[in-house]
């Protein structure tokens, strides 16, 4: 028998996060109930203030309990009563790792921990989230699109401790998934660059690109490839593989379709916020300089290995399987740009 939404729920791992919170707007807009995990409860006043300002006003069918994905404590209690999973907290690490072990070992570590307390508790799914670094770094035919058959080798040569992280992560779950899961689903989630709205001013990682060029303070844009997918996207995408049965066992690349460079988005902001983006630079940095000033500018460092990466992926899956429907390349960016504006960034 199906449950109405209304007597369903869901624990959201990571509210605090920017697909998290886009998660936990959709599920109570859609009526269900919900729980989410933070690492501290002082950081509950937070989310109520993001959902008011995306315009929730009931708060009754929400909970808060305070665990760690680096700790057993609690996990018990989070899973408890649960029809499905959204397990998208993942360990943040803004400093790249002396031991990459640092970010893989939690990452790894937390992901088990949430799968077995699922198990144990007799929710039906968890739906994960990965990204597009588990699936397409070790893509070497730039003719062929990439789907999610294809995996990133964790021992690729350049691949950054994050990304290997999320690699061995996906694959420890799916490992336990046909090992030891018994009776527990799993599905997961791939996503591009994220972009999109945000409720508050605590911006995420994409949006630090689209703030450098706004201001200026590129002065030349380095030639990066992304993919790129809308958050609120995302957090649909997460909805749709928890409920729909065709989605048990399968992984879905999540972006909005086709790629966009820095400079495409320099120039899609000029022209279409020629106030904010006056300061914008159009001039394109060779991939060469890059990786030169990659030598001693840790902020070309950080970009360096993401030069010439193939990310020509694509959401068919998602679109067939699930009947998603991703917003466009530039909304996601627009989106993040009157964010950017909003709080005055």
């Amino acid at each position: 028998m199906l449950k109405e939404n209304n007597q369903t729920l869901v624990l959201v791992t990571g509210g605090t996060g920017f697909v998290g919170i886009h998660a936990i707007h959709q599920l109570l807009q859609k009526g269900y109930q919900v729980k989410t995990t933070l690492r501290s409860l002082k950081r509950k006043t937070e989310i109520i203030a993001m959902l008011k300002t995306a315009g929730i006003i009931q708060f009754d069918k929400l909970k808060f309990i305070e665990a760690d994905l680096t700790s057993d404590t609690n996990w018990e209690e989070a899973v408890k009563d649960c029809d499905y999973v959204l397990h998208i907290a993942s360990p943040i690490n803004l400093k790249v790792p002396k031991d990459e072990n640092e970010m893989i070992k939690p990452a790894v570590d937390g992901t088990l921990r949430v799968l077995k307390a699922a198990r144990d508790a007799g929710v039906k799914r968890v739906v994960m989230t990965s990204n597009f670094g588990a699936v397409g770094y070790s893509h070497k035919d730039k003719t062929a699109l990439i789907t999610e058959e294809s995996w990133t080798n964790p021992n690729e040569k350049g691949l950054s401790a994050y990304n290997k992280s999320k690699v061995l992560a996906e694959r420890a779950a799916w490992d336990f998934i046909k090992t030891a899961g018994g009776d527990l689903e799993l599905s997961v989630i791939n996503p591009m660059g994220i972009f999109g709205p945000s409720f508050n001013a605590d911006l995420s990682s994409g949006f630090e690109l689209v703030k450098n060029i706004l201001d200026g303070s590129m002065k030349a844009i380095p030639n990066l490839v992304l993919g790129i997918v809308d958050v609120r996207d995302v957090a649909d995408l997460h909805i749709l593989a928890m409920t729909n049965p065709a989605a048990h066992g399968e992984r879905f690349i999540a972006l909005a379709g086709g790629t966009m460079s820095l400079p495409q988005i320099a120039l899609f902001l000029k022209h279409t916020l020629p106030e904010a983006a006056k300061n914008a630079s159009t001039k394109t940095l060779p991939d060469w300089l890059v990786r030169l000033a990659a030598l001693f500018s840790p902020k070309a460092k950080a970009i360096a290995p993401m030069l010439g990466i193939n990310r020509n992926a694509s959401n068919e899956k998602a679109r067939n399987i699930l009947g998603w429907q991703p917003r466009s390349n530039e909304e996601a960016i627009l989106a993040t740009a009157e964010s950017l504006i909003k709080y005055n960034l």
